[in-house]
Protein backbone atom coordinates (compact mmCIF):
# COMPACT_ATOMS: atom_id res chain seq x y z
CA UNK A 1 0.00 0.00 0.00
CA UNK A 2 0.92 3.52 -0.80
CA UNK A 3 0.17 6.05 1.57
CA UNK A 4 -0.44 9.04 -0.81
CA UNK A 5 -0.74 8.71 -5.06
CA UNK A 6 -1.30 11.73 -7.57
CA UNK A 7 -3.16 10.64 -10.76
CA UNK A 8 -3.21 12.42 -13.85
CA UNK A 9 -5.83 10.86 -15.51
CA UNK A 10 -5.29 11.56 -19.14
CA UNK A 11 -6.90 12.24 -22.60
CA UNK A 12 -3.23 10.69 -24.79
CA UNK A 13 -1.67 9.77 -21.52
CA UNK A 14 -1.97 9.26 -17.99
CA UNK A 15 0.59 9.71 -14.68
CA UNK A 16 0.99 7.99 -11.44
CA UNK A 17 3.24 10.03 -8.72
CA UNK A 18 3.57 9.20 -5.02
CA UNK A 19 4.75 10.66 -2.20
CA UNK A 20 7.81 10.18 -0.99
CA UNK A 21 9.25 9.90 3.14
CA UNK A 22 11.15 13.05 2.78
CA UNK A 23 7.82 14.93 1.74
CA UNK A 24 8.92 14.95 -2.38
CA UNK A 25 6.70 13.31 -4.54
CA UNK A 26 8.12 11.17 -7.51
CA UNK A 27 7.16 9.69 -10.89
CA UNK A 28 5.94 5.93 -11.36
CA UNK A 29 8.21 4.20 -14.50
CA UNK A 30 6.87 1.77 -16.73
CA UNK A 31 9.35 0.81 -18.13
CA UNK A 32 11.43 3.15 -19.74
CA UNK A 33 8.60 5.94 -19.98
CA UNK A 34 7.13 8.18 -17.39
CA UNK A 35 3.60 7.97 -19.03
CA UNK A 36 1.38 5.27 -19.60
CA UNK A 37 -1.13 5.37 -22.82
CA UNK A 38 -4.71 6.58 -21.63
CA UNK A 39 -5.70 3.09 -24.22
CA UNK A 40 -8.18 0.26 -24.05
CA UNK A 41 -8.34 -2.84 -26.09
CA UNK A 42 -10.88 -5.92 -25.65
CA UNK A 43 -11.49 -9.03 -27.76
CA UNK A 44 -13.06 -12.02 -27.48
CA UNK A 45 -11.61 -15.39 -26.75
CA UNK A 46 -12.59 -18.30 -27.35
CA UNK A 47 -12.32 -21.01 -24.39
CA UNK A 48 -13.89 -24.54 -25.26
CA UNK A 49 -17.17 -24.13 -25.59
CA UNK A 50 -17.82 -20.37 -24.11
CA UNK A 51 -15.78 -17.34 -24.94
CA UNK A 52 -14.05 -14.42 -22.74
CA UNK A 53 -13.95 -10.97 -22.86
CA UNK A 54 -9.90 -9.86 -21.95
CA UNK A 55 -8.48 -6.53 -22.22
CA UNK A 56 -5.36 -4.69 -22.37
CA UNK A 57 -4.35 -1.01 -21.24
CA UNK A 58 -1.29 1.71 -22.15
CA UNK A 59 1.15 0.72 -24.88
CA UNK A 60 -0.12 -2.90 -24.60
CA UNK A 61 -3.27 -2.07 -25.61
CA UNK A 62 -1.98 -0.68 -29.00
CA UNK A 63 0.14 -3.51 -29.26
CA UNK A 64 -2.64 -6.20 -29.52
CA UNK A 65 -5.03 -3.45 -31.90
CA UNK A 66 -2.52 -3.56 -34.07
CA UNK A 67 -1.75 -7.14 -34.15
CA UNK A 68 -5.38 -8.13 -34.81
CA UNK A 69 -7.29 -5.07 -35.55
CA UNK A 70 -10.40 -6.85 -37.47
CA UNK A 71 -11.39 -8.87 -33.76
CA UNK A 72 -10.69 -6.35 -31.48
CA UNK A 73 -12.07 -3.21 -30.06
CA UNK A 74 -9.62 0.10 -28.95
CA UNK A 75 -11.05 2.42 -26.86
CA UNK A 76 -9.45 5.98 -26.76
CA UNK A 77 -9.88 9.27 -25.65
CA UNK A 78 -12.50 8.40 -22.36
CA UNK A 79 -11.68 11.52 -21.08
CA UNK A 80 -13.42 13.50 -23.77
CA UNK A 81 -16.81 12.06 -22.87
CA UNK A 82 -16.82 12.38 -19.05
CA UNK A 83 -19.17 15.72 -19.26
CA UNK A 84 -21.13 14.57 -22.18
CA UNK A 85 -24.78 13.32 -20.68
CA UNK A 86 -25.23 11.67 -23.91
CA UNK A 87 -22.69 9.23 -23.90
CA UNK A 88 -23.82 6.75 -20.90
CA UNK A 89 -23.00 2.90 -22.32
CA UNK A 90 -21.38 1.22 -24.69
CA UNK A 91 -21.61 -2.93 -25.62
CA UNK A 92 -18.40 -4.50 -25.97
CA UNK A 93 -18.37 -7.92 -27.42
CA UNK A 94 -22.24 -8.40 -26.27
CA UNK A 95 -21.04 -7.05 -22.39
CA UNK A 96 -22.08 -3.97 -21.06
CA UNK A 97 -20.07 -1.18 -19.92
CA UNK A 98 -20.87 2.60 -18.85
CA UNK A 99 -17.93 5.12 -19.05
CA UNK A 100 -17.03 4.89 -15.38
CA UNK A 101 -16.64 0.82 -15.72
CA UNK A 102 -14.20 1.45 -19.08
CA UNK A 103 -12.15 4.00 -16.91
CA UNK A 104 -12.02 1.89 -13.98
CA UNK A 105 -10.70 -0.53 -15.77
CA UNK A 106 -8.53 1.19 -17.52
CA UNK A 107 -6.88 2.70 -13.84
CA UNK A 108 -6.75 -0.38 -12.41
CA UNK A 109 -4.38 -1.91 -15.29
CA UNK A 110 -2.63 0.83 -15.23
CA UNK A 111 -2.18 0.66 -11.53
CA UNK A 112 -1.37 -2.93 -11.42
CA UNK A 113 1.28 -2.31 -14.17
CA UNK A 114 2.74 0.51 -11.57
CA UNK A 115 3.13 -2.48 -9.02
CA UNK A 116 0.69 -0.09 -6.60
CA UNK A 117 -2.12 -1.41 -4.47
CA UNK A 118 -4.17 1.82 -3.88
CA UNK A 119 -6.48 0.61 -0.84
CA UNK A 120 -6.19 2.55 2.03
CA UNK A 121 -4.24 5.24 -0.17
CA UNK A 122 -5.11 9.01 0.05
CA UNK A 123 -5.77 9.28 -3.67
CA UNK A 124 -5.88 12.80 -5.37
CA UNK A 125 -7.22 12.86 -9.26
CA UNK A 126 -6.55 15.36 -11.53
CA UNK A 127 -9.41 17.17 -13.47
CA UNK A 128 -9.60 19.25 -15.73
CA UNK A 129 -10.96 22.92 -15.85
CA UNK A 130 -12.98 22.76 -18.56
CA UNK A 131 -13.86 19.51 -19.70
CA UNK A 132 -13.63 18.44 -23.26
CA UNK A 133 -16.81 18.23 -25.61
CA UNK A 134 -19.40 20.23 -27.02
CA UNK A 135 -21.16 22.27 -24.11
CA UNK A 136 -19.76 19.84 -21.56
CA UNK A 137 -21.52 19.50 -17.96
CA UNK A 138 -18.46 20.19 -15.96
CA UNK A 139 -20.20 19.02 -12.60
CA UNK A 140 -21.21 15.48 -14.18
CA UNK A 141 -17.64 15.19 -15.64
CA UNK A 142 -16.21 15.74 -12.26
CA UNK A 143 -19.09 13.36 -10.72
CA UNK A 144 -17.89 10.53 -13.26
CA UNK A 145 -14.46 11.06 -12.98
CA UNK A 146 -15.06 10.40 -9.34
CA UNK A 147 -17.25 6.94 -9.25
CA UNK A 148 -14.78 5.66 -12.01
CA UNK A 149 -12.27 6.31 -9.24
CA UNK A 150 -14.31 4.90 -6.82
CA UNK A 151 -15.09 1.35 -9.13
CA UNK A 152 -11.37 1.28 -9.40
CA UNK A 153 -10.89 0.64 -5.80
CA UNK A 154 -10.49 3.93 -4.79
CA UNK A 155 -13.53 5.33 -2.85
CA UNK A 156 -13.22 8.64 -1.76
CA UNK A 157 -10.33 10.37 -4.31
CA UNK A 158 -9.92 14.05 -3.95
CA UNK A 159 -10.19 15.79 -7.45
CA UNK A 160 -7.73 18.74 -8.04
CA UNK A 161 -7.69 21.06 -11.04
CA UNK A 162 -5.12 19.33 -13.08
CA UNK A 163 -2.81 23.17 -12.95
CA UNK A 164 -3.18 23.83 -9.34
CA UNK A 165 -0.85 20.17 -9.03
CA UNK A 166 1.83 21.52 -11.61
CA UNK A 167 1.70 25.08 -9.43
CA UNK A 168 2.21 23.07 -6.41
CA UNK A 169 4.73 21.40 -7.66
CA UNK A 170 6.22 24.82 -9.12
CA UNK A 171 5.65 26.41 -6.02
CA UNK A 172 8.51 24.20 -4.40
CA UNK A 173 11.07 26.72 -5.93
CA UNK A 174 9.89 29.79 -4.37
CA UNK A 175 10.81 31.25 -1.32
CA UNK A 176 8.25 34.66 -1.03
CA UNK A 177 5.19 35.27 -1.68
CA UNK A 178 3.72 35.57 -5.45
CA UNK A 179 1.27 35.02 -7.79
CA UNK A 180 1.80 32.74 -10.46
CA UNK A 181 -0.33 31.52 -13.36
CA UNK A 182 -0.08 28.20 -14.81
CA UNK A 183 -0.86 26.88 -17.94
CA UNK A 184 -1.73 23.33 -18.22
CA UNK A 185 -1.64 22.34 -21.98
CA UNK A 186 -2.77 18.06 -22.08
CA UNK A 187 -3.92 15.92 -24.97
CA UNK A 188 -7.46 17.38 -25.28
CA UNK A 189 -7.85 20.48 -23.03
CA UNK A 190 -5.77 23.48 -21.89
CA UNK A 191 -6.44 24.95 -18.57
CA UNK A 192 -5.15 28.13 -16.94
CA UNK A 193 -4.82 28.66 -12.92
CA UNK A 194 -4.09 31.94 -11.34
CA UNK A 195 -2.62 30.61 -7.58
CA UNK A 196 -1.23 32.82 -4.57
CA UNK A 197 1.61 31.18 -2.95
CA UNK A 198 3.18 32.38 0.48
CA UNK A 199 5.58 29.90 2.25
CA UNK A 200 3.93 27.84 5.14
CA UNK A 201 0.83 28.52 4.29
CA UNK A 202 -2.03 26.79 2.32
CA UNK A 203 -2.53 27.83 -1.26
CA UNK A 204 -5.29 30.23 -2.30
CA UNK A 205 -6.61 29.82 -5.94
CA UNK A 206 -7.56 32.96 -7.00
CA UNK A 207 -9.17 32.20 -10.45
CA UNK A 208 -9.16 29.50 -13.10
CA UNK A 209 -10.45 28.98 -16.89
CA UNK A 210 -10.50 26.26 -19.70
CA UNK A 211 -11.02 25.30 -23.30
CA UNK A 212 -11.32 22.37 -24.89
CA UNK A 213 -8.07 22.74 -27.61
CA UNK A 214 -4.66 21.71 -27.09
CA UNK A 215 -2.10 19.00 -29.38
CA UNK A 216 -4.78 16.75 -30.39
CA UNK A 217 -6.24 19.74 -31.98
CA UNK A 218 -3.12 21.01 -33.93
CA UNK A 219 -2.39 17.56 -34.99
CA UNK A 220 -5.96 17.29 -37.02
CA UNK A 221 -4.69 21.40 -38.35
CA UNK A 222 -2.10 19.50 -40.06
CA UNK A 223 -3.87 16.75 -41.03
CA UNK A 224 -6.93 19.00 -42.69
CA UNK A 225 -4.70 20.72 -44.31
CA UNK A 226 -2.05 18.73 -45.56
CA UNK A 227 -3.20 15.07 -46.07
CA UNK A 228 -7.25 15.54 -46.04
CA UNK A 229 -7.07 17.04 -49.64
CA UNK A 230 -4.99 13.76 -51.04
CA UNK A 231 -8.00 11.42 -49.73
CA UNK A 232 -10.65 13.37 -51.38
CA UNK A 233 -11.41 16.19 -49.41
CA UNK A 234 -12.81 19.45 -51.17
CA UNK A 235 -13.28 17.26 -54.50
CA UNK A 236 -16.13 16.35 -56.55
CA UNK A 237 -18.25 12.96 -58.04
CA UNK A 238 -21.14 12.66 -60.41
CA UNK A 239 -24.74 11.65 -60.07
CA UNK A 240 -26.71 11.85 -63.17
CA UNK A 241 -23.74 13.66 -64.96
CA UNK A 242 -24.00 16.80 -61.88
CA UNK A 243 -21.41 17.30 -59.94
CA UNK A 244 -21.57 16.74 -56.15
CA UNK A 245 -19.02 17.55 -52.81
CA UNK A 246 -17.32 14.64 -51.58
CA UNK A 247 -19.48 13.99 -48.55
CA UNK A 248 -17.16 16.40 -45.92
CA UNK A 249 -18.24 13.73 -42.88
CA UNK A 250 -15.54 10.86 -43.88
CA UNK A 251 -12.68 13.56 -42.88
CA UNK A 252 -14.08 14.91 -39.70
CA UNK A 253 -12.93 11.46 -38.65
CA UNK A 254 -9.19 12.51 -38.48
CA UNK A 255 -10.07 14.27 -35.60
CA UNK A 256 -8.93 11.31 -33.60
CA UNK A 257 -7.08 8.37 -35.34
CA UNK A 258 -9.39 5.69 -33.58
CA UNK A 259 -12.37 7.18 -35.35
CA UNK A 260 -10.88 5.68 -38.73
CA UNK A 261 -11.24 2.30 -37.30
CA UNK A 262 -15.15 3.04 -36.89
CA UNK A 263 -15.02 3.71 -40.46
CA UNK A 264 -13.69 0.40 -41.57
CA UNK A 265 -16.87 -1.27 -41.73
CA UNK A 266 -18.70 -2.59 -45.13
CA UNK A 267 -21.51 0.12 -45.47
CA UNK A 268 -18.68 2.81 -45.61
CA UNK A 269 -16.27 1.29 -47.75
CA UNK A 270 -18.70 0.43 -49.94
CA UNK A 271 -19.74 3.75 -50.40
CA UNK A 272 -16.10 5.18 -50.86
CA UNK A 273 -15.75 2.84 -53.13
CA UNK A 274 -19.00 3.39 -55.23
CA UNK A 275 -17.61 7.55 -55.42
CA UNK A 276 -14.10 6.71 -56.59
CA UNK A 277 -15.66 5.16 -59.77
CA UNK A 278 -17.02 8.83 -61.00
CA UNK A 279 -14.60 11.23 -59.08
CA UNK A 280 -12.80 14.05 -60.37
CA UNK A 281 -9.43 12.13 -59.02
CA UNK A 282 -10.62 8.40 -58.14
CA UNK A 283 -6.97 8.10 -57.21
CA UNK A 284 -7.60 9.73 -53.94
CA UNK A 285 -10.91 7.56 -52.55
CA UNK A 286 -8.78 5.18 -53.61
CA UNK A 287 -6.33 6.40 -51.11
CA UNK A 288 -8.64 6.88 -48.33
CA UNK A 289 -10.02 3.51 -48.96
CA UNK A 290 -6.98 1.88 -48.49
CA UNK A 291 -5.60 3.97 -45.16
CA UNK A 292 -9.15 2.79 -43.81
CA UNK A 293 -9.21 -0.71 -44.69
CA UNK A 294 -5.13 -1.16 -44.15
CA UNK A 295 -5.81 -0.19 -40.75
CA UNK A 296 -2.94 3.21 -40.99
CA UNK A 297 -4.34 5.60 -39.09
CA UNK A 298 -2.33 5.24 -35.94
CA UNK A 299 0.72 5.07 -38.42
CA UNK A 300 -0.23 8.55 -40.24
CA UNK A 301 -1.33 10.18 -36.50
CA UNK A 302 2.49 9.18 -35.42
CA UNK A 303 4.11 10.85 -38.48
CA UNK A 304 2.00 13.91 -37.79
CA UNK A 305 2.34 14.15 -34.17
CA UNK A 306 6.32 13.75 -35.04
CA UNK A 307 6.40 16.45 -37.20
CA UNK A 308 4.60 18.77 -35.11
CA UNK A 309 7.16 18.53 -32.43
CA UNK A 310 9.98 18.84 -34.95
CA UNK A 311 8.30 22.63 -35.93
CA UNK A 312 8.78 23.16 -32.25
CA UNK A 313 12.63 23.18 -32.70
CA UNK A 314 13.09 23.68 -36.38
CA UNK A 315 11.78 26.64 -38.75
CA UNK A 316 10.53 23.63 -41.23
CA UNK A 317 9.65 20.10 -40.92
CA UNK A 318 8.92 17.02 -44.07
CA UNK A 319 6.13 15.01 -43.50
CA UNK A 320 6.59 11.99 -45.46
CA UNK A 321 4.16 9.44 -45.49
CA UNK A 322 3.85 7.04 -47.79
CA UNK A 323 0.96 4.13 -48.40
CA UNK A 324 -0.57 2.65 -51.55
CA UNK A 325 -1.39 5.35 -54.14
CA UNK A 326 -0.86 7.71 -51.12
CA UNK A 327 2.44 9.15 -51.72
CA UNK A 328 3.11 12.39 -49.11
CA UNK A 329 6.87 14.18 -49.10
CA UNK A 330 5.97 17.77 -48.38
CA UNK A 331 8.07 20.67 -46.70
CA UNK A 332 6.01 22.70 -43.69
CA UNK A 333 6.77 25.82 -42.85
CA UNK A 334 6.67 26.64 -38.94
CA UNK A 335 4.82 29.88 -40.20
CA UNK A 336 2.50 27.72 -42.00
CA UNK A 337 1.82 25.52 -39.10
CA UNK A 338 1.16 28.74 -37.12
CA UNK A 339 -1.27 29.94 -39.66
CA UNK A 340 -3.48 26.89 -39.62
CA UNK A 341 -3.74 26.71 -35.80
CA UNK A 342 -3.84 30.72 -35.42
CA UNK A 343 -7.61 31.07 -34.46
CA UNK A 344 -6.99 27.85 -31.91
CA UNK A 345 -3.93 30.35 -30.04
CA UNK A 346 -6.39 32.72 -30.23
CA UNK A 347 -8.90 31.14 -28.51
CA UNK A 348 -6.13 29.82 -25.88
CA UNK A 349 -5.20 33.73 -25.78
CA UNK A 350 -8.83 34.69 -24.53
CA UNK A 351 -8.66 32.17 -22.33
CA UNK A 352 -5.93 33.20 -20.29
CA UNK A 353 -7.38 36.41 -20.03
CA UNK A 354 -10.77 35.23 -18.69
CA UNK A 355 -8.83 33.44 -16.16
CA UNK A 356 -7.26 36.95 -15.20
CA UNK A 357 -10.55 38.41 -14.78
CA UNK A 358 -11.70 35.35 -12.53
CA UNK A 359 -8.66 35.92 -10.59
CA UNK A 360 -9.72 39.84 -10.24
CA UNK A 361 -6.11 40.41 -11.13
CA UNK A 362 -4.41 41.94 -13.99
CA UNK A 363 -1.12 40.39 -15.90
CA UNK A 364 0.81 43.03 -13.91
CA UNK A 365 0.36 41.21 -10.85
CA UNK A 366 1.12 38.15 -12.09
CA UNK A 367 4.92 37.46 -10.96
CA UNK A 368 5.32 34.00 -12.50
CA UNK A 369 4.36 31.76 -15.25
CA UNK A 370 4.46 28.02 -15.39
CA UNK A 371 3.54 26.20 -18.52
CA UNK A 372 3.39 22.35 -18.34
CA UNK A 373 1.98 19.56 -20.95
CA UNK A 374 3.54 18.56 -24.72
CA UNK A 375 1.64 21.44 -25.89
CA UNK A 376 4.20 24.00 -24.21
CA UNK A 377 6.76 22.79 -26.37
CA UNK A 378 5.30 24.83 -29.15
CA UNK A 379 7.05 28.38 -29.80
CA UNK A 380 3.40 30.02 -30.55
CA UNK A 381 2.45 29.13 -27.68
CA UNK A 382 4.87 29.92 -24.96
CA UNK A 383 4.42 33.25 -27.50
CA UNK A 384 1.16 34.29 -25.94
CA UNK A 385 2.57 34.63 -22.44
CA UNK A 386 5.98 35.79 -23.28
CA UNK A 387 4.83 38.80 -25.46
CA UNK A 388 2.11 39.76 -22.15
CA UNK A 389 4.14 38.69 -18.67
CA UNK A 390 7.70 39.08 -20.36
CA UNK A 391 10.19 35.99 -21.28
CA UNK A 392 11.66 36.49 -17.80
CA UNK A 393 8.68 35.67 -15.79
CA UNK A 394 7.72 32.54 -17.92
CA UNK A 395 9.24 29.65 -16.76
CA UNK A 396 8.70 25.61 -18.40
CA UNK A 397 9.79 22.47 -16.86
CA UNK A 398 7.75 18.78 -15.93
CA UNK A 399 6.07 18.88 -19.40
CA UNK A 400 4.18 14.97 -18.72
CA UNK A 401 4.81 14.56 -15.37
CA UNK A 402 4.56 17.94 -13.38
CA UNK A 403 0.52 17.96 -12.78
CA UNK A 404 0.93 14.27 -10.98
CA UNK A 405 4.02 15.09 -8.54
CA UNK A 406 1.74 18.00 -7.81
CA UNK A 407 -1.37 16.42 -7.05
CA UNK A 408 0.80 13.52 -4.52
CA UNK A 409 2.06 17.11 -2.60
CA UNK A 410 -1.85 18.17 -2.62
CA UNK A 411 -2.66 14.86 -1.17
CA UNK A 412 -0.02 15.55 1.40
CA UNK A 413 -1.67 18.68 2.70
CA UNK A 414 -5.48 16.24 2.63
CA UNK A 415 -3.33 13.73 4.97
Amino acid sequence: MTATIGIDFGTTNSVVSVLLPDGSSQTVRFGTHDVFRTVLCFWSEQVGVSTRLRHEAGPQAIEAYLDDPLDARLIMSMKSYLAQASFQETRIFGRRFTLEAMIATFLRAMLNSAGIDPAGATVVAGRPVRFAGDNPNDDLGASRLAAAFGEAGMPAPRLALEPEGAGWQFARRLDRPANVLIGDFGGGTSDFSVLRFTPGQPVVSLGHAGIGIAGDVFDFRIIDKMVSPRLGKGGTYKVMGKDMPVPVEYFLAFARWHRLSLMRNPRTLREIADLARTAAHPWRLRALHSLIEDEMGYRLYQTVSGVKAALSGADSAVLRFHHKELDIDEPISRAEFENWIAGDLAQMATTVDLALTRAGIGADAIDHVFLTGGTSFVPAVREIFTTRFGAERVALGGEFVSVAEGLALIGQEAA
